[in-house]
């Protein structure tokens, strides 16, 4: 190919430009089609109307015309944000595909890695607040990969997109806040405060109002850095499962296994009963001994209903609850610690040839339940406790094992028994 002679370009003279300008005018020309611009995106609209209001909040609550300008000075709507807003895989994916990643080998042995070289700062951290190192470097592995994941969002962007509009608003707007406070407290330069799609960040994945309430200084130098600095990750994580109720001498729970004729009902993370009571009834651990003594109360949890494995656990399970309201992620936390201790995995198996719920067809169950007269919270596609209740509450009536547990097969006959009501 001949090289380009760039100092050799010429301009077009007047003439040709007048021509070429004649040309463009013509009737001729005319019939080609001039692209009309689009609309804005009404959600744009809405969006940048939000962000101009919002501002009036936040001077309110205490953030300077500075900070809010700064922060955001160039946010947008994020539609991947709100793509991903739909399908979180605490309660999106089955519980065993999240746990096959969340519980991997290579998590453990980075793990396992983790507590070997981080040795002094997590014995420090476990003397200060009591909460065991294999708990707090499994946390770590869950919300972050060790560091490696952390996020790479704007913060800002992500809870103004959230906060805008959509079902997570009454989270965001006082995140979003939150999050000026700590750029206004700690001196943060904005482009640097990356964050998950859901405002959460650094290596242990606080939101912000967790942050402005428990984050601490691990590692001594007078700042805290939970983006840069494990220690004050670590510490601060610990920070909130103590403030939580941590039992420093208690355990999260073990596997379990259930009678035949167990009363599905009774498996319920609220329905916490005395070990004898349970002992009673039949239920012993995985590896069919009698149930540990235990002065706590236990609960019966079953991720994926009575076909797949039983856990009993204890009020330090509810404690990691209050980190990550997922009680999927609770147990992929708890399970993670155990194989860092060199636990074994979990026994029991999972219904794997149980296909999984769409977002669509968890919509349409939580419809179907609630035009049935059942409480199911918010038609959000997200089976959370309120929906996992109703639906426990729907098998009870009409003679199903109440475990809790949907199925392609029982959203058939809800949706049989709604439209048959109508």
């Amino acid at each position: 190919m001949a090289p380009r002679m760039w100092g050799k370009r010429r301009r077009p003279t007047v003439a040709l430009t007048v021509a070429l300008f004649l040309e463009a005018a013509s009737p001729a020309a005319s019939a080609v089609p001039v692209p009309i611009p689009s609309p804005l995106d009404p959600q744009d609209v809405k969006f940048s109307a939000f962000v101009h209001d919002f501002r009036q909040s936040a001077l309110a609550a205490g953030i300077s015309a500075a900070t809010y300008d700064l922060a955001m000075a160039h946010v947008e709507r994020n539609a991947r944000i709100e793509q991903l807003n739909l399908n979180q895989p605490e309660f999106s994916l089955p519980i065993w595909s999240y746990l096959d990643t969340a519980v991997s080998d290579r998590r453990v042995s980075l793990g396992q890695q983790m507590l070997a070289a981080n040795a002094p700062i997590l014995a420090a951290i476990e003397k200060r607040f009591g909460v065991p190192k294999e708990i707090l470097v499994a946390i770590w592995g869950e919300e972050s990969n060790y560091g490696h994941g952390a996020g790479s969002f704007n913060m800002f962007e992500a809870l103004a997109t959230l906060a805008y509009d959509g079902p997570r608003v009454d989270y965001a707007r006082p995140e979003l806040i939150a999050a000026l406070k700590m750029m206004q407290q700690e001196h943060y330069a904005p482009e640097a405060m990356t964050s998950s799609w859901a405002g959460a960040f650094g290596q242990t994945q606080f939101t912000p109002s967790t942050f402005l309430s428990h984050a601490v200084d691990g590692d001594g130098d007078g700042r805290i850095d939970l983006w840069g600095s494990p220690a004050d990750a670590l510490a601060s994580a610990a920070a909130v499962l103590k403030d939580a109720g941590w039992k420093t001498d208690g355990v999260w729970g073990y596997e379990a296994r259930l009678p035949r004729d167990f009363a599905y009902e009774q498996a319920d993370l609220d329905n916490a009963k005395p070990i004898e009571e349970w002992r009673a009834e039949g239920v012993k651990t995985v590896w069919g001994a009698d149930l540990p003594a235990s002065e706590e109360p236990g609960a019966i949890y079953l991720p994926a209903g009575m076909r797949g494995p039983a856990f009993m656990t204890f009020s330090n399970f509810k404690v990691i609850l209050k980190y990550n309201n997922a009680a999927s992620y609770a147990l992929a936390v708890c399970l993670l610690a155990n194989r860092l201790k060199g636990g074994a995995p979990i026994m029991a198996g999972w219904p794997r040839d149980e296909p999984p719920m769409s977002r669509e067809e968890r919509l349409a169950l939580q419809a179907y339940l609630l035009a049935l007269g059942y409480d199911v919270g918010p038609i959000d596609g997200v089976l959370g406790r309120r929906s996992r209740a109703a639906i426990r509450e729907y098998q009870k009536t009409h003679g199903i094992p109440a475990d809790g547990f949907p199925t392609e097969d029982f959203l058939t006959r809800v949706a049989m028994d709604a439209t048959a009501k109508r």
